[in-house]
C-alpha cells in the first residue's frame, strides 16, 4: 500500500498494518535536531505519510489604526493582498508526484475566524460578536467571500488529496465563545467551505485547539474528515474515539505539554503506543504529537516519537 493510499484508507476507517504518521518541528527546534541529523532537511528526516502543498493565500494589508480600536473600525472595505505564486504550486505539485507517493494535503491555517481577530486583536472582535454581531457578521462573511475565490483557484487540481482550514475556537477548557455564538456566527462560513471542498473531491480537515468538544457533533455533521491536534490536555481523546472514532479521523493526540518536554524517551514510547493503539482502532487515527515539537522537547525524545510513528502497530 503506498503511502497515499494508508492516509485515505485511515481516513475512511479501513484496517491497516500501521497507522500513517504526520509531524512538524518549528524552526527552534529543528535548529538543534540538525546538529544530529545532518545536512538532512526535515522533510527528508521525517519523512511524513503526508505531504504539505504550499498553496497561494491572501493577508490583510495597511489596515489603519482604527481597526485595533476599542470602538467597531470604520465601516470601509478592509484592504487586501494575495500571497504565494501559482507557478510555484504548480510546479511542486509536478515534482513531487514524480517523486513520492505521499497524500498532498493543502494547508491553510487562520483561515476564518482567526483571520477575523488577526485584523481587530483577539479581545476585540471576541467583543464585537457579543456587541457588535452585525459588524462581525459582515467582517466574517467577507472572509468567506475571499476564501472562497481562493479556494476555486486550486481546487481543480486532481493531484491535491485535501485541505486543512485552520481556526483556534478553543481554550483548554471550554470555546472561546458561547455554543450559540459558534452555530450562528462561525458555522456558516465554515459549511461553505466544507461544501466547496466536498464537491471537488477533496477531504476537509480542520485543525482548532482546545477543547471543542461540543461542537464535534456539529463538525461531522458538516462533514469534516479529519481533526486536529486533539490536545489532551483540553480533551479526553480516548472518550473522543469511543464516542466519534467511526465518524471522525483524529490527528494528534500525543502531549506536547507534558511527555514531550518533560518525560523521558521510555515514557514517550509509552504515551505514544497507549495513544496509537486505542486511537488508531477501527481506523481513523494519524500519528502525531498534538503540535508541533517545540524547543523545549529534548532530542531524545523527539527520535523516541519518531521510532513509535515507523514502528508496525
Amino acid at each position: 500500500m503506498i503511502r497515499r493510499e494508508l492516509v485515505k484508507a485511515a481516513i475512511q476507517h479501513d484496517k491497516t498494518e500501521c497507522p500513517p504518521y504526520f509531524m512538524e518541528v518549528c524552526p527552534e527546534a529543528w535548529d538543534k535536531i540538525k546538529i544530529v541529523v545532518g545536512e538532512m532537511t526535515q522533510e527528508e528526516f521525517i519523512d511524513n505519510d503526508v505531504m504539505d502543498v504550499p498553496i497561494p493565500w491572501w493577508n490583510w494589508q495597511d489596515l489603519g489604526p482604527e481597526w485595533s480600536a476599542l470602538d467597531p473600525p470604520a465601516s470601509s472595505r478592509p484592504k487586501v493582498t494575495g500571497l504565494g505564486s501559482y507557478q510555484e504550486l504548480i510546479d511542486f505539485i509536478k515534482v513531487s508526484k514524480n517523486k513520492c507517493d505521499k497524500y498532498l494535503l493543502a494547508r491553510i491555517y487562520g483561515s476564518h475566524f482567526e483571520k477575523a481577530y488577526f485584523s481587530r486583536g483577539i479581545e476585540n472582535f471576541l467583543a464585537d460578536m457579543a456587541g457588535e454581531p452585525k459588524f462581525a457578521h459582515k467582517l466574517l462573511n467577507l472572509i468567506i467571500e475571499k476564501n472562497i475565490v481562493m479556494l476555486e483557484n486550486f481546487l481543480a487540481m486532481p493531484e491535491i488529496d485535501g485541505v486543512l482550514l485552520g481556526s483556534d475556537w478553543g481554550s483548554q477548557r471550554d470555546l472561546l465563545m458561547s455554543y450559540d455564538t459558534w452555530q450562528n456566527m462561525i458555522r456558516p462560513g465554515e459549511e461553505k467551505e466544507y461544501d466547496l471542498i466536498h464537491s471537488y473531491g477533496k477531504d476537509v480537515w480542520v485543525h482548532s485547539c482546545g477543547n471543542v468538544e461540543k461542537i464535534i457533533p456539529s463538525l461531522i455533521q458538516m462533514g469534516v474528515e479529519v481533526l486536529n491536534p486533539i490536545q489532551p490536555e483540553a480533551m479526553d481523546i480516548y472518550k473522543l474515539k469511543k464516542l466519534y472514532g467511526d465518524k471522525l479521523t483524529f490527528w494528534g493526540g500525543i502531549s506536547t505539554q507534558r511527555t514531550l518536554p518533560y518525560g523521558s524517551p521510555e515514557d514517550v514510547k509509552k504515551e505514544a503506543r497507549d495513544v496509537r493503539d486505542v486511537m488508531s482502532q477501527h481506523g481513523g487515527y494519524i500519528f502525531s504529537a498534538a503540535q508541533s515539537i517545540q524547543s523545549d522537547v529534548p532530542i531524545d525524545n523527539f527520535l523516541a516519537l519518531l521510532e513509535i510513528a515507523r514502528e508496525k502497530s
